[in-house]
């Protein structure tokens, strides 16, 4: 059985656990709670060198990196295309995901909602991240405007990838109000067969 070392309120530890309820994976759950240094100890880093989740064990060898578990997980379902330019078009937007949405969007909400002092901390990075963000959610909503989904008419991996910063993006003090067509495109994910929120926790889990 697959296992995943999460945090439960990392939004790339949730892409993951969102992907495998969508395939009805069974896994084994090992909370890492990052804000008490566990992803720091020497048992972990034997497994991950760099320290960070989610991280899936499978069978012995382990995978990081939210998005190329991911990629990893979709092999051969309908969440990663056949068709090599839509296959590399869902790639395009999980590298967009990465380099251009989560720096400002996930890093605000990390820092101002799930950090003890993280505003004070960090006060002179927020406009930074807010021209960030606000400039990526500008990208989507341009994209997605007479779009059901980010690479054709079926939800993708690259769907998965965005939607887990971006549900929770008021978090970060994002506010959706000016992007309706990302706020349909969220109600579009959330409605697909096997959507779990990030609260969401498999059945078999580890203590």
């Amino acid at each position: 059985m697959l296992t995943l070392y999460s945090t439960q309120s990392s939004g790339n530890s949730y892409k993951v656990r969102l992907m495998l309820a969508k395939l009805a994976r069974p896994f084994r759950l090992m909370e890492v709670d990052i804000f008490a240094g566990e992803n720091r100890t020497p048992e972990f880093l034997a497994l991950n060198p760099e320290g960070r989740v989610p991280l899936l064990d499978i069978g012995g060898r382990m995978l990081a990196e939210s998005n190329a578990i991911l990629f990893y997980l979709a092999e051969g379902t309908r969440f990663l295309p056949a068709d090599p330019f839509a296959r590399a078009e869902t790639l395009r937007w999980m590298f967009f995901e990465q380099n251009s949405h989560e720096p400002g969007i996930a890093t605000a909400r990390f820092w101002l909602r799930q950090v003890r002092g993280g505003r004070d901390l960090r006060t002179h990075d927020v406009d930074r991240w807010q021209e960030e963000g606000y400039g990526a959610l500008r990208v989507m909503e341009r994209h997605l405007e007479g779009r059901r989904f980010f690479v054709g008419e079926v939800p993708t991996i690259a769907d998965v990838a965005l939607y887990a910063h971006t549900h929770v993006a008021e978090e970060g003090d994002f506010s959706l109000a000016a992007f309706p067509a990302v706020r349909s495109w969220l109600a579009r994910v959330a409605a697909e067969p096997g959507h779990v929120d990030m609260e969401w926790r498999p059945s078999v889990a580890a203590a």
